[in-house]
């Protein structure tokens, strides 16, 4: 299939200025997108937007940003706080590495989100996107961001492909890091735009190709649209140790402390199991997991969020 180096420099620039200037256009109003949001800011919706829609991270960010405006707030609060502000997220994992690396920022760079995209890498529960994306958005370090949306829009639109493959490859990194602008700031807000485009245009099951910028360049719709080597599938949710594990933190949450015995009687006030009815082993397995995570403490017979 075609590579970038394989496009002409004319028909890069094509294909930038086509995304750019849908960009200008139709790039949603959000909050951390401002001029004015901090670095903290910028980092703490890159956390919260991990296989989490914006709808869902919007309200959550701005109270988690006045509640907590820096790292060092973050750092300072209780571990049962975070976990109830972090509130129906999911992956509560995910705060839990944000107050250690908030913690850690405290300790290495006073109290401030580093510029530095190793030493972004080298803070807990930050991998190579999410260090990219905080150097690009928040420092105009015009490092190469790619998630799922990046890649599809590239797959798409380079490859002739229906869908990227199920994991990242380095051909794919290859490309998104020839297909950068050579203009730090041009790069900075191409990162933003082709993400943008994958997350409303050129999404996984119903892309809007009528709609799409780069329709006429688009080698997929050149190839005739041929279907995907795999299907993508949803997560699987009802029935999942998923489900359980988030019924019984929301349970925890709602009532701060839940006996042990009373668990099960908690959860089902949540209603948020469905008919879904755990059996014996996947209620140990899912409370096993979360005391082992951090995310859950046992004592004086009853479970809460740890201090």
């Amino acid at each position: 299939m075609p590579e970038v180096a394989e496009l002409t420099p004319a028909a890069q620039d094509r294909l930038h200025t086509a995304v750019l200037d849908w960009f200008d256009v139709h790039a949603r109003d959000l909050p951390w997108r401002s001029a004015d949001c901090s670095p903290w800011g910028v980092m703490v919706s890159e956390i919260m937007l991990q296989q989490t829609p914006v709808v869902r991270v919007l309200p959550r960010w701005r109270d988690w940003m006045q509640r907590w405006p820096c790292p060092a707030d973050l750092a300072e609060a209780s571990t049962a706080e975070v976990l109830t502000a972090w509130d129906r997220l999911g992956y509560p994992r995910r705060a839990l590495r944000l107050q250690q690396a908030a913690a850690a920022m405290v300790d290495r760079h006073g109290g401030k989100v580093p510029a530095d995209p190793a030493a972004l890498r080298a803070l807990p529960g930050v991998g190579e996107y999410t260090a990219a994306a905080v150097a690009s958005f928040a420092f105009g370090i015009p490092e190469t961001v790619v998630d799922t949306n990046v890649r599809r829009v590239l797959t798409r639109a380079v490859r002739g492909q229906g869908l990227p493959p199920k994991t990242l490859t380095r051909a794919e990194m290859r490309d998104a890091h020839a297909l950068m602008p050579a203009d730090r700031t041009r790069a900075n807000r191409w990162n933003a735009a082709v993400m943008e485009l994958g997350a409303l245009v050129c999404t996984a099951r119903s892309p809007r190709c009528d709609d799409c910028p780069l329709l006429e360049q688009c080698a997929w719709v050149s190839a005739g649209r041929p279907e995907p080597e795999h299907t993508p599938r949803g997560q699987d949710w009802a029935g999942t140790d998923r489900q359980l594990r988030g019924a019984v933190m929301a349970a925890v949450r709602e009532a701060g402390r839940v006996e042990v015995g009373a668990v099960r009687q908690a959860v089902a006030g949540t209603r948020r199991l469905g008919t879904h009815v755990p059996d014996e082993a996947q209620w140990t397995r899912c409370l096993a997991g979360l005391l082992d995570d951090g995310l859950l403490l046992e004592r004086d017979g009853a479970y809460s969020f740890p201090d």
